[in-house]
């Protein structure tokens, strides 16, 4: 049944057969939108759960996965411009809609009768598919409350709404506090910043009618400050407010911003919120109830991974420390700041391997990156990418589509949409989402190709730092999951049902193509000769590769232990900050002030999905770099890719999605269960009993 009346006609957000007219899309759209397909998914529902509909797996699909799919694109679209073209009046209709969809969605998760025709399935007439998504949905509607009954259904209920509500808040508060500051610096205070961000900084200056240089906490400009500014004032400056956004301790900002964008309140709710959640689901607290869907057996195991894994890499920390301590000497620093670490370690990789980072972005420019990265995912892959044209939401919007050949012709896998610079109003990081999955339609009997969005936060001068080149590797990787699978189960196509401790496998398993030198020479072009990356010049990076690889993996263990051990309290008023000392003191080996408020701008635990699971990129490292070993013990004799290998991790990883449990796939892979040996082998820490 549908409800579109002939004035909703012309809403592009209602049109969902298709690729989303993303140029159309206009906040005024979304309410009318959101109501009808909500209207529409909750008569499917009521449809489904009435006692004369069968308990049929593509009955109940055809009705009402049909319905929620279209719910789900239409509300995908909208949160997808929220994150990339941010404006006042589409976080209005977002914040309008979010109540009504999170209501939705929260009923239909805890449906008795939902649950009650999916439990009277028949296992034996589905696909192997269908029973590994149908034991999800079960698994899914015990997690989703529908056990629950009376005032505790109700709670559990408004308790969603609410943390949906809290995530967008802090999102929210994360990007305004970000875009509100800019330094414009004068040219006595820039010495030793690149030529190409200043300027870009001159030219965003000029478009604000101010003298000087715009300097922002956008990545593309906050990081080459901080690695190669002169002025330690200048880098404490920026510094100073990049760790305090979105607090109370943010410098330069009214009382009254202060307490708008300070996101403490929302931190300390939401902690609240998911413990109360994690109780009445029968959990002593979150953390608890976080793993029920993940690789992981327990919280308790998480922590012990993690402690285990901070003990073998501590020894190469100190060590990473005690030169940093002594280069700030011959620099000048004798108490160097936290402001001056990252300055302090660019200039010592440059003492000690003869270049920079500088130099190395010479040879990566934008367009000859993505050719090789497309290169190297063809000839991996089987695949062919080619330019398509769809509606975009900017001009620096690419898309593609992606497509196998076959003796019959080319075969269509797959589209997706490339967005890869740094703006005002765009969220920083870097992420792939989503358009739609891959699914054999049950409405139609007609194969629907997967879309995904693939975003980053490049400058705008088309030069790629190396870690940029990275990025752009790692979210392909993730993009390939989605985009390769040939499950025709939407719940098990591409990353959807995947363990969310395993789903960042295919990413880092990309990021290592980023260090070989036959790959590098497919990538780079030097922006004015043309001549790719110098032998002499790969050598030093690599010789580099490791440089305080200690460092960085104690770092992450330090935010993936306090998130786990903040959600794993079985009191919910936690005192988080003093948490954070706790866990500082136990495995950090850099002081940091005491006025810093990163847990502030934790958004992959706040607003992100990884609330009890940022230990999730540790352990799919573990994966990927043992996945990637395989590939490392089988290169053909002249050194190259073994087309076997790479097709063997194509059917058992990505083609397979979720349609199986990740430790199954890893197995039928690598033969066996994955081994930490491949990970400190290639962060430089293999023989830690020499420290």
């Amino acid at each position: 049944m549908t409800t579109t009346t002939a004035s909703a006609a012309n809403n592009p957000l209602l049109h969902t057969s298709h690729l989303p007219a993303f140029d159309a899309i206009r906040p005024e759209h979304l309410e009318n939108a959101i109501d009808t397909l909500l209207a529409d998914a909750e008569q499917a529902l009521q449809t489904v759960t009435a006692n004369d509909f069968p308990a049929d797996w593509k009955a109940m699909s055809t009705v009402l996965d049909v319905a929620t799919e279209r719910l789900s694109v239409a509300w995908g679209a909208a949160n997808h411009l929220n994150s990339v073209m941010d404006t006042p009046e589409l976080r209005a209709a977002i914040n309008t809609c979010l109540p009504k969809v999170t209501d939705f969605w929260t009923r239909l998760g805890a449906s008795e009768a939902l649950y009650a025709k999916y439990k009277a399935l028949d296992e034996q007439q589905l696909t192997p598919a269908q029973q590994q998504a149908l034991r999800n949905a079960k698994r899914g509607f015990v997690l989703g409350g529908a056990e629950l009954q009376g005032a505790q259904r109700e709670r559990f209920a408004a308790i969603q709404e609410r943390q949906a509500a809290l995530g967008q808040k802090f999102s929210e508060n994360t990007l305004d506090a970000t875009d509100r500051f800019a330094y414009y610096a004068g040219a006595d205070e820039v010495a030793g910043i690149p030529d190409d961000v200043l300027q870009t900084a001159r030219e965003q200056a000029q478009a604000d009618g101010q003298d000087g240089y715009k300097l922002t906490l956008k990545m593309p400009c906050y990081l080459p400050v901080m690695q190669f500014a002169h002025s330690s004032a200048l880098r404490e400056k920026l510094y100073r407010a990049y760790v305090t956004r979105a607090s109370d301790q943010a410098p330069g900002m009214s009382a009254e911003d202060l307490a708008k964008l300070d996101n403490a309140p929302v931190i300390t709710e939401l902690l609240a919120l998911r413990d109360e959640e994690a109780k009445l689901l029968g959990y002593h607290h979150y953390g608890e109830l976080s793993v029920v869907p993940k690789m992981a057996n327990s919280a308790t195991d998480v922590v012990v991974f993690l402690r285990d894994l901070a003990a073998k890499a501590r020894p190469y920390a100190e060590r990473d420390v005690q030169e940093l301590r002594a280069f700030a000497s011959e620099l000048g620093l004798s108490d160097p700041q936290p402001w001056d670490w990252t300055y302090v370690g660019e200039k010592l990789k440059e003492a000690r391997y003869a270049f920079s980072e500088q130099e190395v972005k010479q040879y990566f420019t934008a367009d000859k990156v993505l050719a090789g990265l497309f290169d190297l995912v063809q000839e991996l892959f089987d695949v062919v990418i080619s330019a398509d044209s769809a509606p975009v939401w900017h001009p620096d919007v690419r898309f593609y589509r992606l497509e196998r050949p076959t003796a019959q012709g080319a075969q269509l896998i797959g589209h997706f949409y490339l967005d890869p610079i740094a703006r005002t109003g765009k969220r920083g990081g870097a992420w792939m989402d989503d358009v739609r999955c891959r699914w054999l339609r049950p409405d139609t009997g007609q194969l629907q190709t997967p879309v995904a969005h693939l975003v980053c936060n490049f400058a705008p001068t088309g030069l790629l730092a190396h870690d940029d080149v990275i990025t752009l590797f790692h979210e392909f990787g993730h993009g390939l999951h989605h985009l390769l699978t040939q499950v025709d189960e939407r719940d098990v196509a591409g990353i959807n049902g995947v363990e969310w401790d395993a789903v960042e496998l295919p990413s880092q398993f990309m990021e290592n193509f980023c260090w070989e030198w036959s790959v590098l020479q497919r990538l780079s072009g030097h922006a004015q000769t043309g001549e790719p990356l110098p032998r002499s010049l790969y050598d030093k990076m690599l010789a580099a590769k490791n440089f305080q690889s200690g460092m960085q993996t104690v770092r992450q263990i330090e935010f993936s232990l306090f998130d786990m051990l903040l959600h794993s309290q079985v009191t919910p008023n936690v005192n988080y900050m003093a948490l954070l000392e706790v866990v500082k003191l136990e495995v950090a080996v850099l002081e940091s002030p005491r006025w810093a408020r990163t847990p502030n701008t934790f958004s992959h635990i706040f607003a992100g999905g990884y609330a009890a699971g940022y230990y999730s990129y540790k352990w799919a490292e573990v994966l990927s770099a043992d996945a990637y070993a395989a590939f490392e013990e089988t290169t053909t004799p002249e050194g190259g890719i073994n087309p076997q290998t790479a097709r063997q991790y194509r059917q058992a990883i990505l083609e397979a999605g979720g349609s199986r449990p990740a430790m199954e796939s890893f197995k039928a892979f690598r033969g066996r269960e994955p081994a930490l040996d491949a990970l400190l082998r290639h962060q430089g820490m293999g023989d830690t009993a020499t420290h």
